[in-house]
C-alpha cells in the first residue's frame, strides 16, 4: 500500500508531528474540538497540495487564483491533488440558484428549446440572466426593490440638518456634500417646504453638468438626483458597502414580488413555452422529487438523450437528502451543510481519479438517516480509485472508515499531536478520548424536567409547514428533531417571529475583520487595556493595536503585504514587532512578565489564572470555557472562528450575563464538537434554564436528543413528504411512533 506522508508538520498547534496516511482509503480525522485537525488536514495537506497546483500555472493566472503561502512542514510525500469540499455556504447573489450552481438548468433549458411549444428560441434565451429572456421590469430577478423616501428623508429636515438619513449621506461626507454644494437648494429650508419642483430636482434629476455651480463644487462632477445615486450606489451593483449598510439598506428599501412576471423571471415570449402545460419556471420551482416525476412522465423519444442525464443529476441531488429544494432555490439561501451536499453531487459523476478528496464534517446539517447515504457517495469516491480525508465528529461516519487518525490529547496548547493510527475496531480499545466517547452506552433522562407553563404556537403556515399547532413548555430544554427539510426550522421561526423576548443563537458569523479578537467581541479588551494603563503607567490607547500602541512599519497587522504584477502577493511577517503588532515601547511594558502581545497569545484557559482578581475580565473567560472555547487564544481574529464556535462564542456572551425569561434557539449547537465536548454544551443550557429561561434546540445530534426534557418530532421526510408534528411529549413517548425516522435511530442508539 502507498501511502501520503507528512513529515515535520508545525502549522498552528501542530507538535511537529508526522504521519502516513494510506491512499485510495478512507481515513477518518477525529479528535477533540480544537485539537489540531483542520490544521494538519486543511491548512498543512490541502493548502500544500493547492499551493503546488497553482505554482505549474503561468503567473497570470497565479494571479487571479486563491494564494496559498507554503504550510509550516519539512516535507509531504507523494501528495495527490486535492478536491475540497468544504462547508462554506455557496453564497452568491440573487442571480445564483441551486439550478445554476449545480449546471442542471443547463440542460433543463435544453430541453423547453427542443421539445417546449411553441418554439421560442434556442435554450440560452431561458436564462434570466440574458437581456434576451429576462424580464425587462425586474431584469430577470423575479422582484423589485423600491426606496422608501419616508425612511430615506426626515421631511422635517434641512440639508443642513441631516434630512438624508443614510450614513454614507451625512452633510460632511462626499456623498452629503453632492447636495449641500449644488447652488440647486436652499440648505436651511425643510425637505417638506419644497415645491414640487425642487423636490423632484432634488430626488429624480438624471446625471446632469450644473451650469455654474458654487467654487466648493468639485469641477468635473456631475449632479444626480438623490434616487438615482442611491439606486446605482446599493441596489444595482454588488459593492463592499452593500455590506457595510446592509442594515439601513433593509430599512430603506422595500422588495415585493415582479409584477409582471410575478416572479418568474423571464419575459412573457419566454414563458408562453410550455411541455404538458408547464413554462420553465413552473419546473424550476417543483421540488426535486416532484420535477423527477414530471421528467419521466415526458414521452418524447428525441428529448431522451436530455432526459437520462438530467434525470440522474436530479436523482443524486433527491438521493443525498436535498428532495425538498427547488431548482430555482436561491443560494445564498442555502445553509452549510446544503451546499456542502450539492458540492459533492458535482464529483459524483466526474471521470477523473487519483485525486484527495478533502471533506470537512459532511454530517453537519444531516439527520441520521441521511447519513448513511453520505457514507456510500463517500464510498462511491473511493471506488473511483481516490483517496478520500474527512474531519469528523459523527459515530456513524467514523465507523465507516478504513483508517483513523485521532489527534490530541485535548485543544489548542494542549493538542496538536497523534494520539491513535489505526483501525476503526482497535480505536474502540483505547483510552483516547474518541475511543471512550464511542464506547459509551446513553439513556434517556430518567427524570425530565416538567412544566406546566406553555408557549403556544398556533396555526403556524411557511414553506412545508401547513396550519400546524403545537405547545413548547417553558423552563425545560426542548429539542426540535426530524431530517433535513422537514420543517424544524420553519416551524420555530415563524412561531416565535413576533414574541419579543427570543434569542436566536446562530452560527453565522458576525460582522469581524482580522482586526476583532475574542476580547473585542466580549466587550472585556477595554478592562485589559485599563488593567495594563494602571500597571505600567502608560496611556491606555497605548495597549491597542487598532489605535496609539500599532507598530509604525505593519499599522498593527502584524503583516507585510507585498503586491507584486502578475505573481501571488507576497505576505511576510513584520520584522519590526516580529507579528506583535505592537511598537517596541508597548511590548518593554510588562505585567509579571507578560508583554501585552503575551496576553493575546494566552488560551482562556490560561488568561482565567493571569487575571484572577479582575472580576468582569475573568467572568467572560469563563463562560467562554464553559462552552467548551478553553483552548482559543484571545487574540485570534473573529473572521477564522468556525460555524460551531461562533455560535458558541454567542452563547458565552449570554452565561457571563443575568439573563432571564427569555426565549433561547439554538440551531444544531453540536456542530464541529466531539462527542467529549458536549456535556460542557448541555451544562451551559442547563444554567440558562436554572436563571428561569427557556431552552430550544434544533438538532440531530442523538446524545443530544437523549438529554432532551421535552421532544418534537416534525416529519415524516423532507419537503413536501414532511411538515407535520409526529410528536410532543416525553422523550420515552417517541420511541412508540413507527412513523418516525428520528425514533427509530434513537432507538437504536440506547440500546
Amino acid at each position: 500500500m502507498s501511502y501520503i506522508k507528512v513529515k515535520g508538520a508545525t502549522q498552528n498547534n501542530l507538535k511537529n508531528i508526522s504521519v502516513n496516511i494510506p491512499k485510495n482509503q478512507i481515513t477518518v480525522f477525529t479528535g477533540r474540538s480544537g485539537s489540531g485537525k483542520s490544521s494538519l488536514v486543511f491548512n498543512t495537506i490541502a493548502a500544500e497540495s493547492e499551493r503546488l497546483l497553482n505554482e505549474t500555472y503561468s503567473t497570470y493566472i497565479q494571479n487571479q487564483l486563491s494564494q496559498f503561502s507554503k504550510p509550516n512542514v519539512e516535507a509531504i510525500e507523494n501528495l495527490p491533488v486535492a478536491m475540497i469540499i468544504n462547508q462554506k455556504r455557496l453564497g452568491g447573489n440573487s442571480r445564483s440558484t441551486v439550478g445554476t450552481i449545480s449546471d442542471i438548468y443547463a440542460s433543463v433549458r435544453l430541453l423547453w428549446s427542443r421539445i417546449g411549444e411553441p418554439f421560442v428560441g434556442y435554450s440560452d434565451i431561458f436564462s434570466f440572466n440574458n437581456p434576451k429572456g429576462m424580464c425587462t421590469t425586474c431584469s430577470g430577478l423575479g422582484y423589485i426593490e423600491d426606496i422608501d423616501l419616508n425612511e430615506l428623508l426626515d421631511f422635517n429636515k434641512s440639508l443642513n440638518e441631516d434630512a438624508i438619513n443614510f450614513p454614507s449621506f451625512r452633510p460632511d461626507s462626499w456623498r452629503g456634500k453632492r447636495y449641500l454644494y449644488t447652488g440647486l437648494f436652499d440648505n436651511d429650508k425643510k425637505l417638506k417646504d419644497y415645491t414640487p419642483d425642487e423636490l423632484d430636482t432634488f430626488l429624480y434629476t438624471k446625471p446632469t453638468k450644473l451650469k455654474n455651480p458654487p467654487e466648493e463644487w468639485p469641477r468635473t462632477a456631475k449632479f444626480e438626483g438623490l434616487v438615482h445615486r442611491f439606486r446605482r450606489s446599493f441596489l444595482l451593483s454588488d459593492n463592499f458597502e452593500k455590506k457595510r449598510f446592509k442594515k439601513d439598506i433593509d430599512r430603506v428599501v422595500t422588495s415585493k414580488k415582479c409584477p409582471d412576471c410575478e416572479g418568474k423571471r423571464l419575459n412573457h415570449e419566454v414563458l408562453s413555452c410550455k411541455i404538458k402545460n408547464y413554462d420553465i419556471a413552473d419546473f424550476t420551482n417543483l421540488s426535486i422529487d416532484d420535477a423527477i416525476t414530471f421528467l419521466q412522465n415526458i414521452q418524447s423519444q428525441k428529448a431522451q438523450f436530455i432526459i437520462k442525464p438530467l434525470l440522474k443529476q436530479l436523482e443524486a441531488l433527491s438521493y443525498i437528502g436535498l428532495n425538498y429544494l427547488t431548482l430555482g432555490r436561491e443560494t445564498p439561501t442555502l445553509s452549510g451543510g446544503e451546499s456542502q451536499r450539492i458540492k459533492l453531487i458535482r464529483h459524483l459523476n466526474s471521470p477523473l481519479s487519483d485525486l484527495v478528496y478533502i471533506i470537512d464534517e459532511p454530517s453537519i446539517g444531516l439527520h441520521p438517516d441521511d447519513i448513511k447515504r453520505i457514507n456510500e457517495i463517500i464510498q462511491s469516491l473511493k471506488d473511483k480509485g481516490n483517496t478520500v480525508l474527512v474531519v469528523e465528529h459523527d459515530p456513524d461516519v467514523i465507523k465507516h472508515a478504513d483508517h483513523v487518525i485521532d489527534i490530541g490529547p485535548y485543544a489548542g496548547k494542549n493538542g496538536g499531536q497523534i494520539t491513535f493510527s489505526g483501525s476503526y475496531e482497535d480505536l474502540l480499545a483505547t483510552e483516547t478520548s474518541t475511543g471512550q466517547a464511542l464506547n459509551r452506552t446513553h439513556q434517556l433522562k430518567s427524570k425530565p424536567r416538567q412544566s406546566t407553563e406553555k408557549i403556544q404556537l398556533r396555526r403556524i403556515s411557511r414553506n412545508n409547514i401547513k396550519s400546524l399547532s403545537v405547545d413548547i413548555p417553558k423552563n425545560v430544554l426542548n429539542v426540535v428533531t426530524g431530517v433535513a427539510g422537514s420543517g424544524k426550522s420553519s416551524l420555530i421561526s415563524e412561531g416565535l417571529k413576533d414574541k419579543a423576548n427570543v434569542v436566536y443563537v446562530d452560527q453565522k458569523g458576525v460582522h469581524a475583520s482580522n482586526r476583532s479578537n475574542l476580547l473585542t467581541y466580549l466587550n472585556i479588551f477595554d478592562e485589559v487595556r485599563t488593567f495594563y494603563s494602571k500597571l505600567t503607567g502608560l496611556k491606555k490607547s497605548l495597549f491597542s493595536y487598532n489605535s496609539a500602541g500599532a507598530c509604525p512599519e505593519c499599522h498593527g497587522k502584524g503583516i507585510l503585504k507585498t503586491e507584486l504584477a502578475f505573481m501571488p502577493d507576497f505576505t511576510q511577517i513584520c520584522d519590526v514587532c516580529q507579528g506583535t503588532r505592537y511598537k517596541p515601547e508597548v511590548l518593554e511594558a510588562q505585567v509579571e512578565g507578560y508583554s501585552i502581545a503575551d496576553i493575546l497569545a494566552l488560551t482562556v484557559e490560561e488568561a482565567m489564572d493571569f487575571f484572577e482578581g479582575q472580576e468582569e475580565v475573568t467572568t467572560a473567560l469563563h463562560s467562554l470555557a464553559e462552552t467548551g472555547l478553553g483552548y482559543m487564544a484571545l487574540g485570534q481574529s473573529m473572521d477564522t472562528l468556525s460555524g460551531g464556535e461562533m455560535q458558541r462564542v454567542k452563547l458565552s456572551k449570554y452565561l457571563s450575563r443575568e439573563v432571564s425569561e427569555q426565549i433561547f434557539v439554538f440551531d444544531e449547537p453540536t456542530t464541529g464538537l466531539h462527542e467529549d465536548d458536549i456535556p460542557l454544551l448541555i451544562e451551559s443550557f442547563n444554567k440558562l434554564i436554572a436563571a428561569n429561561n427557556t431552552v430550544i434546540l434544533i438538532e440531530h445530534n442523538l446524545t443530544m436528543i437523549t438529554e432532551a426534557d421535552w421532544i418534537i418530532d416534525i416529519g415524516p421526510y423532507a419537503g413536501d413528504q414532511g411538515g407535520r408534528l409526529l410528536y410532543s411529549g416525553l422523550p420515552k413517548g417517541l420511541l412508540e411512533v413507527n412513523e418516525s425516522v428520528t425514533a427509530k435511530h434513537l432507538e437504536r442508539y440506547i440500546k
